[in-house]
């Protein structure tokens, strides 16, 4: 696959799935819901505290989620079931929700074709409304996830006939699948997975043998024009959940069963850089399922295989603001492919989808290793990537590719209810679980925002509360509440780009603890009520080039901070110049920055960017 082509563009090359597939009545041998051996189920070093144990306040991180909360909690019920009981045969009232989500058609609305997936984001809206009632204790919400939980298997029959004929059905299944999981596991659904164990043994008749690389999905489309691209490479890791949370080997078997061990995990585990030319979020995305293969499975192989891919992506296929992917696809290092990129499209980075999979990943390995370079990674696509999407709008409009074109602007999607309308609101309420882990020691602050995390001891209640402005400020303000004194451990993330000159300091006293950038600084101490803690991280300007075939294209960052050129064409620095530019006041993020020419440029991080132009990489003079 040439590194140009989209999701969208891929996928519209899909063929029908096969009728004789859904004549398939017996499951396979591996299919079996009786004992097996080789369950594991390691429990991860740090662990994520309960959705409602984390509270965001007053910031951009809050507003995000409670948009996105608001959106689908307000979306109309028979809208997003009307296309499974249209294939049902059901009374389908509502309008139709368009854009992708539709059955495949003309509309006379729009004056063009719809239905590129139809219900494809319905598991992920579930999921979202679920881990939001977890966020919040929401009944209206809690009400809302029974209700659709419940209208959907109403549309469920044995062999599940909406996906004959259908386009990519790992690729919805997938999504159904972690819908029903966490209305199971969050909404307290009584359907959910009686309905998930339903839909998953149906499913199987639409699924091939094995998972198939992009390689394989070409030969075999090339011999058979009805055959159907999909993503059966990203199935483990809901399917372990499902096994983790119910306790049935099937999930487990059929998990195997989809990793992709002989053209992906086997190489990576090797250190064989395998991601050129890969589908960016999906092939991201499937080194989740490596991770559950190693916590399910105690499989070293797949944690070797995510944490060299991983390595890969940040260190050969990432710009400086974290993300990654332009036309969704991965190049070969050291062609430049990434600098190329700027010149040759304006579809950089697969925000809210790319975002909510990086949270995933680096979520996952840090609670393996505890490395802080994993909360850097977060972070930096946080603030420069998804924290500056625009809301999904009523009709569908979403925000889908940050554009770090030579000068570049920021846009809607041309089509409604793309697949980054289902993953957005995912990750928004998932920021209440990547602020903040607990470990058997302590607890270990991740990210950086206002917000309040809250826990027991026996009787006893603690909480952190979090102050901070953080990253337009460089300090961060956390204040222990504790209904008794008690000895545990703080840790604090020390990111990599700051200096040996942070401070930290406890009730006024600087701290003893040894400050190292990319570590956790670790507090140990009796906590009691109204201990403080005060951390002053310096944020240093540098420069980023964004290959090393192209040395004059380079970003001006500031501690976790892209900051992006506002021009109607792209500015030239003279280098020294460029790292000696000065915040505008103390009322705005905005800095200055004399150009070449002379004249001064406004530079300015992705989030408070709105329709101006500007350019992500400058060109250096010298």
């Amino acid at each position: 696959m040439s590194s140009s082509v989209t999701r969208r563009s891929f996928m519209k090359t899909a063929g029908a799935a096969t009728a004789s597939a859904y004549a398939v009545t017996s499951l396979p041998s591996w299919a079996s819901s009786g004992d097996a051996k080789g369950s594991v189920v390691l429990t991860p070093a740090l662990s994520a505290f309960p959705y409602s144990d984390v509270q965001l306040l007053d910031g951009p991180m809050k507003r995000q989620f409670e948009e996105n909360h608001a959106r689908f909690l307000n979306l109309d019920d028979d809208r997003m079931l009307k296309v499974f009981r249209q294939v049902a045969g059901l009374p389908a009232p509502g309008e139709d929700m368009g854009g992708w989500y539709d059955l495949e058609g003309f509309s006379l609305e729009h004056n063009d074709f719809h239905g590129f997936i139809a219900g494809h984001s319905f598991g992920q809206y579930l999921s979202a409304l679920a881990r939001a009632y977890a966020v919040t204790g929401s009944e209206e919400t809690r009400a809302k996830v029974n209700r659709l939980v419940k209208g959907y298997g109403e549309t469920l029959d044995p062999k599940a006939k909406f996906f004959v004929d259908y386009r990519l059905p790992a690729y919805t299944y997938d999504k159904l699948s972690c819908g029903l999981i966490d209305a199971h596991e969050f909404a307290h659904d009584p359907l959910a997975m009686q309905i998930h164990e339903k839909l998953t043994h149906a499913i199987v008749a639409y699924l091939p043998e094995k998972a198939l690389s992009r390689q394989e999905q070409r030969s075999r489309a090339h011999k058979d024009t009805s055959y159907t691209w999909d993503e059966t490479y990203t199935l483990p890791e809901n399917l372990f959940l499902a096994y983790q949370r119910s306790g049935n080997v099937f999930y487990r078997e059929m998990a195997k069963k989809y990793l992709e061990d002989d053209t992906y995990f086997n190489p990576l585990s090797q250190g064989n850089n395998v991601l050129p030319f890969e589908h960016a979020y999906s092939h991201v995305n499937a080194f989740s399922s490596a991770m559950q293969a190693y916590i399910t499975l105690g499989s070293e192989k797949h944690l070797k295989a995510a944490k060299n891919g991983f390595e890969m992506l940040q260190t050969t296929q990432s710009f400086a603001t974290g993300g990654w992917g332009p036309n969704e696809s991965f190049g070969e290092p050291g062609t430049g492919q990434l600098g190329n990129s700027l010149s040759d499209t304006h579809a950089s980075f697969e925000t809210p989808c790319g975002a909510y999979g990086h949270f995933k990943i680096t979520r996952y390995l840090l609670r393996v290793t505890k490395d802080s370079k994993y909360g850097d990674s977060m972070e930096r696509v946080l603030y420069n990537t998804i924290l500056g999407a625009w809301p999904i709008q009523a009709d569908g409009t979403s925000f889908y590719y940050s554009d770090y074109a030579n000068t570049g602007k920021k846009v809607w999607y041309g089509q409604k209810w793309p697949c980054c309308s289902g993953t957005f609101p995912q990750l928004a309420a998932d920021y209440h679980i990547s602020t903040y882990l607990r470990s058997a020691d302590g607890v270990y602050v991740n990210l950086f925002a206002p917000s309040k995390v809250q826990w027991t001891e026996g009787s006893d209640h603690y909480a952190l509360t979090q102050e901070t402005k953080y990253p337009f400020a460089n300090t961060v303000k956390i204040r222990v509440s504790a209904s008794k004194s008690a000895d545990f451990v703080i840790y604090i993330r020390i990111p990599s780009w700051t200096s040996s000159n942070a401070a930290l300091v406890v009730n006024g006293q600087r701290a003893s603890e040894a400050i190292q950038p990319g570590s956790f600084a670790a507090i140990k101490r009796t906590w009691s009520d109204g201990d403080r803690i005060e951390l002053e991280l310096p944020m240093p300007l540098r420069l980023e080039t964004v290959d090393t075939n192209h040395p004059n294209l380079a970003a001006l960052v500031s501690g976790p901070l892209v900051l992006f050129a506002i021009a109607d064409s792209q500015p030239s620095f003279d280098r020294n110049a460029l790292l000696q530019a000065r915040a505008a006041n103390n009322s705005t993020s905005d800095w200055i920055a004399k150009s070449a020419d002379g004249g001064e440029v406004t530079m300015r991080p992705f989030m408070n960017i709105d329709k101006e132009n500007y350019s992500t990489y400058v060109l250096l003079k010298s």
